[in-house]
């Protein structure tokens, strides 16, 4: 058996706490023998300044580069307000994505029937709701230069963020919508500015072109970004895969993420390009931050990191039977009524960390042996 390599990057607030819940599904599953895995861990954000002045290190970079597979667990806190720009928490992350190329972010919003309640919309619109939405994650506005904050002679400041894209960028994000489209249900939307922006005018084309070079089997739409915002809390069952660039995948994944009922069930994956053995880079995450408020008092939702691990057996490590069981598991503690504080309701059972994790645990490894 092949063995997979795992780099472990917990992070900043409550990110260990939750990565030691992916901690123990992982050893069940080298347990039961399903994968060989060699796991190996480091540091990133605040955590990573304190210990070697910077956001994540070169050493750890390369470790990053050697691994199948990263798993994030958080980046960021109060703590670290005052570091200079280059050196903040979220630096590492981007360093991250930028080094190992990892352009596309895949984002799903998925609402569990136990949790439609939960949501800030009538149950009605998102109970069933499992929309995914794919995000540009290395070009555009977050790392376009000239990127500063410049002192004008009247005495004033300027600020200038670069927003710029190439064709390969939108093209190669665009593909890999489509075929994600494939094999759910035939539909994107992209999303754009077109109508103000250069570079959405660009993306637009690019992709209407790229959808002519054998993807006409996918229907695609286009939506100025900001109606798609409105839609997304108006009827977000009308979307299946949406597709858009790294600012606007930023601010539409987040609004996604408030229909699924807490920012703790959302994970992430971020995916590079396929190498001639059709491996990716790849990198797995939960969508909610540090929640430095939290930290430390056993009482942060692990789900989210969870389900990147389902995202990681997935995409990365060969095992989508794996991760079905493991969404499975997620979603039979949600109906049996066990709830972190971020989710719970009258009639519910209200757990830890800790504890949520082991009930996750214990549906995985009786889904293993089906009993």
């Amino acid at each position: 058996m092949a063995t997979h390599r795992l780099l472990l990057l917990p992070g900043d607030g409550i990110g260990p706490e939750v990565m030691e819940e992916v901690k123990r599904i992982l050893a069940i599953i080298e347990a039961r023998g399903i994968l060989s895995l060699s796991i190996d861990e480091g540091l990133v954000g605040g955590c990573a300044y304190d210990a070697h002045g910077v956001a994540i290190s070169d050493a750890d970079v390369e470790k990053a580069q050697a691994a199948d597979t990263v798993l994030l667990g958080a980046v960021g806190g109060p703590k670290w307000d005052s570091v200079a720009y280059e050196h903040r928490p979220e630096a590492g992350l981007l360093r991250l994505r930028k080094d190992l190329e990892l352009f596309a972010n895949l984002r799903p919003a998925i609402c569990y029937p136990a949790l439609a309640d939960s949501s800030a919309l009538k149950r009605e619109l998102v109970d069933g709701l499992d929309l995914m939405i794919v995000r540009e994650l290395t070009g555009g506005v977050y790392f376009g230069e000239p990127k500063e904050i410049t002192d004008l002679p009247n005495g004033q400041k300027r600020a200038v963020d670069t927003q710029v894209y190439e064709t390969y960028e939108i093209e190669r994000i665009a593909k890999v919508a489509f075929e994600l489209a494939r094999v759910r249900s035939g539909r994107v939307t992209s999303a754009d500015k077109r109508n103000v922006m250069k570079s959405g005018l660009l993306w637009n084309q690019v992709v209407t072109a790229t959808h002519k070079q054998g993807y006409e089997d996918v229907k695609l739409d286009h939506m100025l970004a900001d109606a798609l915002g409105m839609q997304l809390v108006r009827a977000p069952k009308q979307f299946d895969v949406i597709v858009t660039d790294n600012l606007f995948g930023d601010i539409l994944s987040d609004v996604a993420s408030m229909l699924t009922g807490s920012l703790g069930m959302l994970p992430s994956a971020s995916l590079g390009a396929e190498d001639e053995n059709g491996r990716r880079k790849a990198l797995y995450e939960p969508v909610h931050g540090s929640a430095p408020d939290i930290a430390g008092k056993g009482v942060a939702n692990p789900l989210a990191m969870i389900a990147s691990l389902a995202m990681a057996l997935k995409y990365s490590l060969g095992k989508p039977e794996v991760a079905d069981l493991l969404d499975r598991a997620i979603s039979q503690t949600l109906a049996d009524g066990i709830r972190t504080g971020d989710i719970h309701s009258e009639g519910t059972t209200k757990v830890g960390t800790t504890d949520m994790g082991k009930a996750v645990a214990e549906r995985f490894e009786k889904a293993l042996t089906g009993a």
